[in-house]
């Protein structure tokens, strides 16, 4: 049985441990590190602009404004390396934000026993002020594919937890969304090689994704696939037809040969499986 974080590890203790830094100063251009890994640089700040940050007669809420795991583009896991990838997180308070790090989580409820998610690497953050109440911090955070189910391809939350300068804590638990989708793999065979011109060349191949409950790879049924060709001296290839993949993820479908080229497969990808195109296989027709 695997065993998985909570998100109430990943969206608690674990994140505003990481945050638990002293109250930074305003001093001009000071740079200061924040415990365990983080450093941040304090902007220049004259003394009318401190009056002027401090003018505000009633102070507003701290909040999490932004927070982005991957640039926002879907992540991709096989089935055995772990897989570490970038976030960036902003945050505001009036009395100064400390540290802000992101964390990503998927289920029902935050308060779900079974929804489950992964925080930062402590020391991978580094945080920016960019003015006397707005800190942004960036990171990275690791996936696991050995604690993961297949229900997990899917899109997962992301959240935010910052402290504030005074040492308050405060937190966000769906800033925004990323998706988490599965590797896959696609193979091409085409034959015989060389081939008589007029004469048929088939043309197999396979489709299989990474199956997070067994941490194998498994073919993908009954999935469109498209089979391209790029004539010698093309530059790019061709979509001749779509082929939808059999028992185990197989591949079969004859051609025609009439010219020199390269043959392929190609898969758009799923919400959950990443998009993937095979290699090519040149033929030679005589």
């Amino acid at each position: 049985m695997r065993i998985r974080a909570t998100v109430a590890a990943v969206s608690g203790a674990i994140v505003l441990s990481a945050l638990a830094v002293p109250a930074a100063q305003a001093d001009d251009g000071r740079s200061w590190t924040l415990e365990p890994g983080f450093t941040a640089v304090q902007p220049k700040v004259g003394e009318k602009s401190k009056q002027a940050f401090g003018a505000t007669a009633k102070a507003a809420a701290p909040r999490i404004t932004s927070a982005v795991v991957n640039a926002g583009k879907p992540i991709v896991i096989g089935t055995k390396v772990k897989k570490t990838v970038s976030f960036s997180a902003t945050a505001t308070a009036d009395a100064g934000v400390g540290g802000v790090a992101a964390f990503i989580w998927t289920g029902k409820s935050i308060d779900d026993k079974d929804s489950f998610g992964y925080g930062p690497n402590a020391k991978s953050i580094s945080c920016k002020v960019v003015s006397a109440t707005t800190t942004t911090c960036k990171g990275t955070i690791t996936l696991d594919p050995t604690e993961m189910i297949n229900s997990d391809a899917t899109t997962w939350r992301v959240g935010a937890s910052a402290v504030t300068e005074e040492g308050d804590e405060f937190q966000a638990y769906a800033v925004s969304r990323v998706g988490v989708q599965s590797f896959s793999q696609l193979t091409v065979n085409a034959s015989p090689e060389p081939v008589k011109k007029g004469k048929i060349i088939t043309i197999t191949g396979k489709l299989t994704r990474a199956n997070w409950d067994t941490g194998t790879y498994k073919g993908y049924v009954n999935q469109s696939v498209q089979l391209q060709f790029k004539k010698k001296g093309a530059k790019s290839y061709t979509t001749l037809r779509t082929v939808k993949t059999g028992s185990n993820g197989i591949l079969k479908t004859t051609v025609k040969a009439t010219v020199d080229g390269t043959w392929r497969y190609s898969f758009a990808g799923k919400s959950n499986t990443a998009a993937v195109s095979s290699a090519g296989d040149y033929v030679d027709v005589k």
